[in-house]
């Protein structure tokens, strides 16, 4: 057939359809439709391959799932990206000779070369417009508002060193920094000035909203504004979830959130040092989202286990490999085979993921007085933060003997 093969869902279950992003053609861009749905192009390659029934039933019965092919033409992202940008450099040239100064080659490079968006709000990165020709430009923010298709600007600096990872960011255009953003279905509010949103989270994400947590007790030890605590609520239907953040600004987006998605009446937030919490033997599963290491939140997550019947363990850790040619690593067992990565990554998360089990099982037994088991589920690999470092999760079965 003509055309580029294409995944057809919901815009609110695109996010979800991620997760086979192996079938996905990441060179070229989704593709908008005027009834709310999108076009996903996959690798003709994969067309084959592609498990309709199970894409259907992650996505709401009347909603949208089918292959169609495109007649249209779907743009390359670095095509998009040399559009946005050259739309950009085109608009700050004219400003810049207006105020008769000359373009060159230096202004070029100090343009953004990426941003986050947000809604009407773009962020930018720290290192661009850094050059002193920039102030002298009254109009500067308006036509960079312009050149991207914002209505509003922020530039992030750097992230704080006060305990709770906030983020030092100035607002450049625009009357309030508080924006909207939606994965999965899941409304998300927040100061973009006070916190965080890590767009690089969304496989883990889709991953919890798969869970079947019905009947559980969900412990989240590191809730911020709701980035884990809201899947387990909306999607994976936890009867009760204890939300604990020490950030006030995170809390207040939290309630927000929570309020926005209707599920406020199943979450109790716990603000505070998670240390200090005065909760036990009550989950059925803790979650661990802090990096790069949750190590601090490992006895208050053993203490937090039922004691009669146990649970598990999501432990999110950044795991460093070595160079090549470094000592012996231990060898992958079979439980783990499924992980995701290189060979040599995989080992070296699994070697992590065997310690972390063994000390988690002498924390039990230290704090229960009982002998535990412990059984190591999963091994997710996140993202990369850099070369050899990786953000895993490790889901650890624990359970009394």
């Amino acid at each position: 057939m003509d055309g580029v093969p294409c995944l057809r869902v919901s815009q609110c279950h695109a996010q979800r359809c991620l997760q086979f992003s192996g079938a996905l053609d990441l060179n070229l861009c989704l593709l908008k439709n005027s009834d709310g749905t999108v076009l996903l192009p996959i690798l003709p390659s994969c067309l084959s391959q592609l498990d309709l029934h199970s894409l259907r039933s992650r996505v709401a019965s009347d909603s949208a799932c089918e292959i169609v092919w495109s007649q249209s033409t779907l743009q390359s992202k670095r095509e998009r990206g040399k559009t946005d940008g050259g739309k950009l450099e085109k608009i700050l040239q004219e400003l810049t000779e207006s105020h008769g100064e000359r373009w060159t080659q230096e202004m070029k490079r100090d343009l953004p070369r990426s941003f986050q968006r947000h809604g009407d709000l773009v962020l930018l990165g720290d290192g661009s417009f850094s050059l002193p020709l920039w102030k002298k430009m009254g109009t500067l923010w308006s036509a960079v508002a312009k050149g991207l298709a914002a209505k509003r600007l922020a530039k992030m600096s750097r992230i704080s060193k006060d305990g709770f990872r906030s983020p030092v960011v100035t607002m450049l255009l625009g009357e309030h920094s508080w924006v909207k953003h939606v994965d999965n279905g899941i409304r998300y509010e927040f100061d973009v000035t006070k916190c965080m949103f890590s767009a690089g989270n969304i496989t883990e994400k889709l991953r919890v909203a798969g869970f079947d947590c019905r009947g559980e007790t969900v412990v989240d030890l590191y809730a911020g504004i709701g980035y884990f605590t809201l899947p387990y609520l909306v999607h994976a239907g936890a009867s009760h979830v204890h939300a604990c953040e020490w950030n006030p600004d995170a809390v207040e987006a939290l309630q927000k959130n929570l309020e926005a998605n209707g599920v406020s009446d199943r979450c109790t937030i716990h603000h505070g040092d998670n240390r200090q919490l005065q909760l036990c033997d009550i989950a059925d599963r803790v979650n661990l989202g802090l990096i790069p290491s949750s190590e601090d939140g490992w006895p208050v997550a053993c203490r937090l286990l039922k004691r009669t019947t146990g649970g598990i363990l999501h432990i999110h850790q950044n795991v460093t490999s070595p160079l090549p040619n470094t000592a012996a690593i231990p060898s992958i067992n079979d439980a783990t085979q499924r992980v995701s990565g290189k060979k040599a990554d995989r080992e070296v998360w699994q070697a992590w993921a065997d310690d972390t089990a063994n000390r988690i099982t002498c924390l039990l037994r230290d704090i229960t007085g009982a002998l535990w088991k412990t059984n190591i589920q999963h091994i997710e690999h996140v993202k990369s933060y850099a070369p050899r470092v990786h953000h895993v999760v490790l889901d650890l079965d624990c359970r009394p003997s």
